[in-house]
């Protein structure tokens, strides 16, 4: 068994060698990725990949390098208690990974596989079940399905396919690798449950200099679950609407490249030192909004991240990480008019602009021991509409000024599982009181997993 596991080492390196040769600016991106980590790569993370040769479409000879796939499971489930109703905790806890009620909550079961096709294409689907948190049904969802070119020119890289959108820090980034056990709420109020994610294409340009400098835009459609702030789609506007605004389905219509998400981010990262590093980028997203025929949606946003990591540390430990995001949306909201109030109730068109922010530090203190401090605070302008002929903001639960602070106490058993205590004080405008939630997260990984970039 142990010469085994050598021999597939010994692939799994000969095939990233084979790469590093061929695409310096995957290079780069990998070596970055790995630095961006909390705890160090682990030497056996390779043992459960599968290696593929590549062979040839004639005769099935041997054309190629060793490739690998990387099959993984990722567990995550919640229990804890709060002082607010399963009706409020379900607005407080926005996101579809967050724990979302009393008792236990199945956040997720992700399956992940990541590959080389060939010299030319890496793969990576992403497979994710959960229950919903009030009827218990099991939900499945392709959260992600792309593909990557390795082999462009001028450091460019082409991704297509369905994924979470390049913007700040953490939409991007999976739900097990966060360092808190639920998502920020400004992401969930522009954003909604799931992340900012759809099927499109971006292109990529890495600069040829040692400091870590990427450009990319990318273009995706702006209609489904995932797309809160823009085309959205009747379940998301029964749900949680922008500003209580309605619907309007002739807005939905696709009719030029005028009706589809854009999306840019410039990111940046530098050691300056062998034991610190920091990044930071701005993001940029724009497309149509579903309330009229004409109405789009901006949100645009900066982050950074700092990072001190012992050189002398052992597994990664001691280490200090401090993290921060501030996003703002303008949401062009179409004039309408209400008929469901007995008589008819004129919505002015009106621009809804929202802002929010967290910032948040973890100190690795000991080898698998860390503490955290989150803050938190979303903003507004601009009345949304309650029904009835009422707007206040005030009581939108979805815009409603917010402030919510989150102490977190973590242990990694291994680099294999985890476990998290965290503490949630909730104050906002829409309660009576400020609601005070504990949540108990297990977190356990099989099999290898790719790593997360900056």
């Amino acid at each position: 068994m142990r010469y085994a596991c050598s021999l597939v080492a010994l692939a799994a390196a000969l095939a990233a060698a084979n790469a590093v040769a061929q695409d310096p600016a995957a290079n780069r991106r990998a070596a970055l990725a790995r630095a961006a980590q909390a705890q160090p790569a682990d030497p056996n993370a390779n043992l459960g990949a599968v290696p593929v040769a590549q062979t040839s479409g004639q005769g099935g000879s041997l054309t190629g390098p060793l490739t690998q796939l990387d099959i993984s499971v990722d567990l995550m489930m919640a229990v804890g208690a709060s002082s607010a109703r399963d009706g409020v905790i379900g607005e407080l806890q926005g996101g579809a990974h967050d724990p979302r009620k009393r008792g236990f909550t199945l956040q997720q079961a992700e399956v992940q596989m990541n590959g080389a096709v060939d010299p030319w294409f890496r793969g990576q689907f992403v497979l994710v079940t959960s229950l919903d948190a009030d009827e218990g049904e099991t939900i499945v969802e392709v959260e992600e399905a792309w593909l990557t070119t390795q082999q462009l020119p001028a450091n460019m890289q082409l991704k297509a396919g369905h994924y979470l959108t390049d913007f700040g820090r953490l939409n991007q980034i999976h739900p097990h690798a966060w360092d808190y056990q639920d998502q920020p709420v400004v992401m969930t109020r522009f954003f909604g449950a799931d992340g900012l994610r759809a099927p499109g294409a971006r292109l990529s340009w890495l600069a040829p200099t040692r400091t870590y400098f990427e450009a990319l835009i990318g273009v995706q459609n702006a209609n489904g679950e995932t797309l809160q702030s823009f085309l959205a789609n009747d379940e998301v506007y029964e749900e949680r609407a922008v500003g209580g605004r309605f619907l309007d389905e002739e807005a939905r219509d696709v009719r030029s490249l005028g009706d589809v998400l854009w999306h840019a981010r410039l990111a940046t990262a530098t050691d300056f030192t062998p034991a610190h590093t920091l990044g930071g980028g701005v993001s940029a997203a724009f497309g149509p909004n579903a309330t009229g025929v004409g109405a789009d949606t901006v949100i645009y946003g900066a982050d950074f991240m700092y990072r001190w990591r012992a050189i002398d540390n052992r597994r990664g430990y001691p280490f200090f990480k401090l993290q921060g995001e501030v996003m703002a949306r303008a949401f062009d909201a179409a004039a309408q008019v209400d008929d469901n109030s007995g008589s008819p109730v004129d919505l002015p068109s009106d621009t809804l602009d929202d802002w929010g922010a967290y910032l948040y530090a973890v100190y690795g203190f000991d080898v698998g021991w860390a503490v955290g401090l989150r803050g938190e605070v979303c903003s507004g302008a601009g009345a949304s509409y309650l029904g009835a002929g009422a707007f206040d903001r005030a009581d939108d639960p979805w815009r409603a000024d917010r402030t919510r602070i989150s102490p977190m106490l973590s242990y990694q058993t291994s680099e294999y599982s985890r476990v998290r205590l965290q503490y949630n004080w909730d104050d906002s405008d829409h309660l009576d009181d400020v609601a005070h939630s504990v949540w108990l997260g297990f977190e356990i990984l099989i099999g290898p997993h790719q790593p997360h970039s900056y």
